[in-house]
């Protein structure tokens, strides 16, 4: 059978025909209705459905792990914070040890923990595109720092660019499975350091009005940083009403180290109204433990600390608890982002977010794949199905990362819309409602009817609300695929990823895109 509507459509023909006289518009005015975009509550998936089917914890190793990361705090604590993050902590009620370690009372977890902002949204600058983090609400998009892109044709990999960054963040905003667009690679054609923030940053807004993630390289960057900011949103008090970038902080250098810069980073963003991703990456044999549920005790407990910390600095700031563990393959200690034991990680962590019921963020969809290939598509297709049917509220890294986040490729941008919009109709569930339990479509056809749901009211009624169908995904019989001259997914996805290209343009107001071009030495066009 073949994969679109209109395909189906055809197959249906013999049956409407003979029902054609006694319906209104007939046949060519409902595919075009059927082809007209849906209203967004009509869409078969769309981002933030709510997941949580999936649970690889127990509840008594939810509250093991959660125990675990509460002694580890009390009796281990961090070091190395920066003087003012000290301050502010011993001040909430954290305690220095002669070692220099900071570490957290029980109670001061819990009572930092109680004051959390919860039930956030990460604004967009199309509030369509808004992102609503309560619950087990699931949204899926980019992340990482690649710093090589690749290309699927001749298989070379080659430094990353500013152009390359903000044709990634174009594609994102043409792609509807894609829900944010967190930086992807480094623009490494950038050689100044704080340039490089400045364009990280003014790629992914030209490029896109969904909510976007960043990160600063040094804390002395942060004002020009925001400078740009009130540039684009039209003034500081515009952007406070709809702060629409968060920034990604590595606030820990796992294990259980404060990364001085970045949480001199992470105070100024706060106080600027900048929502916060409190990212701990650890690597599971590496610099967090082996056992899959001692990584997630450390990667909470690291969290737990930057819950503590944000809080200390401005009760109630809105923060992302990113419990981030990557996974070693352990015969060679190399990163596997793509392996099953990395989806347990993700999924686990997922649990332990909603057990705290706090807005949360993990790593999905990495390959560790040199290239969009089968390999690819089972590794992006596991981790982000579980991810989702977990319900983690941010899947970052879902499309487009590849050899273990050192590549980027955009085709599997184009190719991973179609995967997530599988991922999401898993999350989305089976529907049960006394109209989709209804007797009365299977009387029509079997008491004196056709013998088929082909033609059937209800079929035509489903087929766009119920099921999705892929962009690029071929559901071609062999005939009819010979009969098209053989094409293959890449083609496919390239061609679609030139048309996107060739349309999108800028989505800063050009005046303003001029403004910042003359403050700002910005290197792509």
């Amino acid at each position: 059978m073949s994969g679109t509507g209109s395909d189906i459509g055809e197959m249906c023909e013999p049956v409407r025909a003979r029902r054609e006289a006694g319906r209104p518009g007939g046949r060519a005015a409902r595919v075009a209705l059927r082809a007209a975009p849906l209203a967004e509550d009509l869409r078969p998936v769309r981002g933030g459905l709510p997941g949580g089917q999936y649970k690889p914890l127990t509840e008594a190793g939810v509250s093991q792990i959660h125990a675990a990361a509460l002694d580890a705090l009390e009796q281990i604590g961090l070091s190395q914070a920066p003087k003012s993050g000290v301050e502010v902590m011993t001040a909430a009620g954290a305690i220095q040890g002669d070692d220099g370690r900071l570490r957290f009372p029980r109670a001061l977890v819990e009572d930092m923990l109680a004051v959390a902002a919860r039930n956030i949204t990460l604004h967009a600058r199309d509030p369509k595109h808004d992102l609503h983090l309560s619950g087990t609400n699931v949204h899926y998009g980019t992340a990482g720092a690649a710093v090589h892109i690749v290309d699927p044709v001749t298989l070379e990999y080659r430094d990353s660019t500013a152009q390359d960054l903000y044709d990634a963040a174009r594609l994102v905003d043409n792609l509807d499975n894609i829900h944010f667009y967190q930086r992807t690679m480094v623009c490494r054609d950038v050689v100044d350091n704080k340039e490089m923030d400045l364009n990280t940053l003014y790629g992914c807004l030209a490029g896109t009005r969904k909510h976007v993630g960043t990160s600063f390289s040094d804390p002395s960057h942060v004002a020009d940083c925001f400078e740009m900011l009130y540039m684009v949103a039209g003034g500081e008090e515009k952007w406070l009403e709809r702060p629409f970038v968060s920034n990604s902080n590595c606030f820990v250098v796992p294990p259980m180290k404060f990364a001085e810069e970045s949480c001199i980073t992470m105070e100024d963003c706060i106080r600027r109204g900048m929502p916060m991703l409190l990212l701990s990456a650890g690597q599971a044999g590496a610099t967090s433990p082996a056992p899959i549920a001692l990584t997630i005790v450390q990667a909470v407990a690291e969290c737990l600390a930057g819950v503590v910390y944000a809080n200390a600095v401005k009760k109630g700031a809105p923060c992302i608890f990113g419990t981030w563990p990557f996974v070693s393959d352990l015969r060679t200690g190399a990163m596997s982002g793509g392996s099953a034991e990395q989806a347990l990680l993700t999924a686990g962590c997922a649990q332990m977010h909603r057990f705290y019921d706090l807005p949360g963020g993990a790593a999905s969809g990495i390959s560790d794949s040199k290239l969009p290939d089968m390999q690819a598509g089972w590794e992006q297709g596991i981790t982000n199905s579980l991810a989702g049917l977990a319900g983690l509220n941010m899947c970052y890294e879902a499309v487009g990362m590849h050899a273990s986040l050192l590549g980027f490729c955009l085709e599997s941008l184009v190719l991973g819309d179609d995967l997530l919009g599988q991922a999401m109709r898993l999350v989305r569930g089976i529907d049960v409602t006394p109209d989709s339990t209804s007797l009365d479509a299977m009387k029509e056809v079997c008491l004196g009817g056709p013998g088929h749901y082909l033609g059937s009211d209800q079929t035509l009624k489903l087929m766009q609300t119920e099921y999705i169908y892929p962009k690029v995904g071929n559901r071609m019989s062999p005939k009819e695929w010979n009969e098209a001259g053989k094409p293959l997914l890449l083609d496919t996805a390239m061609a679609r990823k030139n048309d996107i290209l060739s349309k999108a343009g800028c989505v800063v107001d050009p005046e303003i895109d001029r403004a910042i071009r003359a403050r700002f030495n910005i290197y792509f066009q």
